[in-house]
């Protein structure tokens, strides 16, 4: 079974989505964990946007990544340029990807506005999780 790790700053709203949808998409073929390189506990606004797609993420826990660093992960997906740039050296033989995904909590206007912004890049995290998982031949198609 495939290790895959999501890090994001804050493990608050993209790493979040992302270990929802890659762990939907997988299914039973990849363990999925999802770590900041600082902690700002799960946003609601994430837990919300994703609960209207079917996925309940309302369980998760915001991790710091020290946590796992005794786990040889065989992929690590960076979904923030400052996690990229950020994150501290831990030894794994992990394939790394990185991707630079908006921060929807730094949304500003009204709150449907807010929402829409969440909404837009729940999306674009979904298609990323959807193809990561088919190109590596995880789980089923979603």
């Amino acid at each position: 079974m495939k290790k895959i790790l999501v890090l994001c700053t804050g493990n608050s709203c993209r790493s979040q989505i992302a270990e929802g949808y890659l762990r939907y998409f997988a299914a039973d073929a990849a363990e999925v964990f999802s770590a900041g390189i600082e902690t700002h506990g799960v946003n609601p606004m994430a837990v919300a946007i994703m609960a209207e797609d079917g996925i309940d993420i309302s369980g998760h826990t915001s991790n710091h990544i020290d946590e796992y660093r005794g786990i040889d992960f065989d992929y690590v997906i960076t979904v923030c340029d400052h996690a990229q740039e950020n994150c501290p050296f831990f030894p794994t033989s992990a394939e790394r990807f990185h991707y630079n995904f908006p921060d929807p909590a730094k949304a500003t206007g009204t709150p449907e506005e807010i929402r829409e912004a969440f909404r837009r890049v729940r999306e674009q995290i979904k298609a990323y999780a959807a193809t990561f998982v088919k190109e590596r031949g995880l789980g089923v198609e979603g």
